[in-house]
């Protein structure tokens, strides 16, 4: 049997999110089906992160198993000749040992969320940033987020649906960064739980256009309740860029 690791990136505006659904087309399902075309198996893809609906992706890791031996060049061409003409590219395919595992073996994730900061509406970046019309304080944004960065209870800024065992989480790193009319979020963490990012990123938006104090985030971080934390960020500036292992 061999194993191959995948690095994918992919636009997730036309996917019902990475994992395979009935309501819809899903990343997984696109690979799978590459996958069968390219090696006539049917295999299951693993990802090392679960995209919501909207949600891209630059460095996205997947693995898979086939018993059919074939070349790095071919299974990365392959697969991205099966998965015409839909927004998913294979960028690299390395055979791995059995004991790589694309969910298990990550130490740690990283995402971006954009935003745009300007009254005009998008043309270039429509589908893949969230634009704001309302001047925002990334200074004090970026303030914000170091309360939030380290080992906490995340329930505020969790999912009603999320799955996971736990809401405590260690976030490493979360800063705030404006280039121009361009604010880029950054986060790093071994695992997050299902909307902690783009609910982060509604509270610090809240921060960002005055409307909320830095004290008011580290209120709502220990309130433990949903309801006390800002909006859901549209999926939209949301990008997986990459896992370590």
């Amino acid at each position: 049997m061999n194993r191959w690791k995948l690095t994918v990136e992919y636009d997730g505006s036309d996917f019902v999110g990475w994992q395979r659904q009935d309501n819809g087309p899903s990343v997984q399902q696109s690979l799978e089906e590459a996958v069968e075309r390219l090696a006539g198996e049917t295999v299951r893809v693993h990802g090392a992160g679960r995209t919501d609906a909207g949600v891209h992706a630059l460095g996205q890791v997947a693995h898979f198993d086939v018993e059919k031996d074939l070349s790095e060049r071919a299974v990365r061409d392959g697969l991205n000749h099966h998965m015409r003409p839909a927004r998913i590219t294979v960028l690299k395919a390395e055979a791995v040992s059995q004991d790589f595992h694309a969910r298990v073996s990550a130490r740690e994730r990283g995402y971006i969320y954009r935003i745009v900061n300007r009254r005009t509406p998008l043309a270039l970046d429509r589908g893949r940033a969230w634009q704001t019309g309302r001047l925002l304080d990334a200074e004090v944004m970026n303030e914000a987020a170091g309360v939030l960065i380290g080992r906490h209870d995340f329930t505020t800024f969790r999912a009603s649906m999320c799955q996971a065992n736990s809401p405590v989480k260690t976030l490493d790193v979360l800063t705030v960064v404006r280039t121009g009319d361009e604010i880029r979020i950054t986060a790093r963490a071994r695992s997050f739980l299902h909307h902690q990012i783009r609910n982060i990123t509604g509270t610090l938006v809240q921060v960002g256009e005055g409307r909320w104090s830095v004290e008011q985030v580290r209120q709502a971080l220990e309130a433990r309740d949903r309801s006390k934390g800002g909006p859901t960020a549209p999926p939209d500036g949301l990008y997986f860029t990459d896992v370590v292992y």
